[in-house]
């Protein structure tokens, strides 16, 4: 069965540029197009499609408030077009918010005849928003609680840990506020987050968790130190690294080598981690496509280090938490809602 996509745009350059690079995929149908958000509303009802591409900035009804309608009367998976701006990252966050699965740059480079990668990437994207979409999801859901228990191993005592890692790709920003929002202003231990992510969206994403939470969460930077209730976001293109001198522990950030796919990386920060507190670090895989992340649990694990991944029924994408589980590399699989509560009790 195709994904069916309805494309939501108020150029037509874009509508028919994404439509021709969707339909080259044979996986993928575009039933539709919509030139506002209340066209995108009626259209919505009218087609049910499985996944829609959605703009930000459009004239009659924006798409912010669009997101918001459509999740309210016919909950669809919706991936965003923004601009590589910090207004665009604060519009991208608002639609995230208002229920939007995930996100892509909005430019038209990127989506040119020569870009093959920009397009298998977008292909890609909508191929896995369609797995939750209303003609896709599954017959039998995972029961969260049953999935807790059921595959749960051991579970190190608390205050066995040094620092926390949480990495997260696709539907990662709704994640990591849930999660984080939950944490005391207590906390014990610093944290480190990966999130793949733009460069430029970074820094506004460091400050709306750090506005909703009571820890604090800033943008990491170089050889700054690991603090307790402090979580240190990547910045987005680079890749941030643990480092152990002679009085503490603080982090690099390093440009990216060329066989790096991710920018940043969980399994980067994940490695560092391992060689200097050796079995010592909580590591969290959340939601996202793709595995990374997997040989960097593979290398905390080795060591006695302890990996948590959110299941299969609160992802957005179960791609990077079942590539830690299949790899037999998980302690406690664990719903989305309860990970931050998790975290809290058992540190």
């Amino acid at each position: 069965m195709r994904v069916r996509v309805l494309i939501v745009d108020d150029s037509g350059f874009f509508r028919r540029r994404i439509a021709e690079i969707l339909e080259a995929d044979p996986l993928i149908e575009v039933v539709g197009f919509a030139v506002n958000g209340m066209d995108a509303i009626e259209k919505t009802v009218q087609l049910r499609p499985d996944v829609i591409t959605m703009d930000i900035e459009m004239p009659v009804l924006d798409g912010i408030n669009a997101v918001r309608r459509i999740m309210a009367s016919w909950p669809t998976p919706i991936l965003m077009f923004s601009s590589l701006t910090h207004d665009g990252a604060k519009a991208t966050f608002d639609a995230l918010d208002a229920g939007a699965m995930d996100y892509l740059p909005k430019r038209l480079e990127d989506i040119s005849r020569d870009q093959d990668e920009a397009r298998r990437r977008l292909c890609a994207r909508v191929r896995a928003l369609g797995l939750r979409g209303p003609g896709h999801r599954r017959s039998q859901v995972p029961d969260a609680g049953t999935e807790h228990h059921a595959r749960a191993t051991t579970i190190r005592p608390a205050g066995n840990y040094r620092l926390v890692l949480i990495g997260a790709s696709t539907g990662g920003p709704v994640a990591l506020r849930q999660v984080l929002s939950k944490l005391p202003g207590s906390f014990s231990l610093p944290l480190l987050l990966v999130q793949h992510m733009p460069a430029s969206f970074t820094p506004a994403f460091a400050q709306r968790l750090n506005d909703l939470c009571a820890i604090t969460v800033r943008e990491a930077r170089d050889g700054e130190a690991l603090q307790p209730g402090t979580a240190l976001l990547a910045p987005g293109g680079r890749q941030m690294l643990v480092e152990a001198q002679r009085d503490e522990t603080v982090v690099r950030i390093r440009d990216s080598e060329s066989s790096q796919h991710y920018h940043p990386s969980l399994d980067v920060t994940f490695g560092s981690a391992a060689a200097v507190f050796p079995g010592k670090v909580l590591a969290v895989v959340l939601t996202g496509m793709g595995a990374d992340g997997r040989e960097g649990a593979r290398l905390l694990k080795s060591n006695g280090s302890t990996i948590w991944a959110q299941n299969e029924a609160s992802c957005a994408i179960y791609g990077m938490p079942m590539a830690v589980a299949e790899a037999g590399l998980v302690d406690q699989v664990i719903s989305l809602s309860d990970i931050g509560s998790a975290l809290a009790r058992k540190v």
